[in-house]
């Protein structure tokens, strides 16, 4: 299921990418630190991944 907002796509990509390692937890806000504790990481991709021309900023 992809993401229906940019802020959405972007919070699941900063999760993803602590998930992977790539960033360090602590650094996770709001709905970011909320994805990262109950998403796999196969869920945060598919929610991550898409284009943003066709999204708005906020749903």
């Amino acid at each position: 299921m992809p993401a229906k907002s940019k802020a959405q796509q972007k919070a699941a990509g900063m999760a993803l990418s602590a998930k992977r390692g790539e960033t360090d937890k602590s650094e996770l806000q709001g709905a970011a630190k909320d994805m990262y504790d109950s998403m796999t990481e196969a869920e945060l991709e598919d929610f991550a991944q898409g284009s943003q021309d066709d999204k708005p900023e906020h749903k």
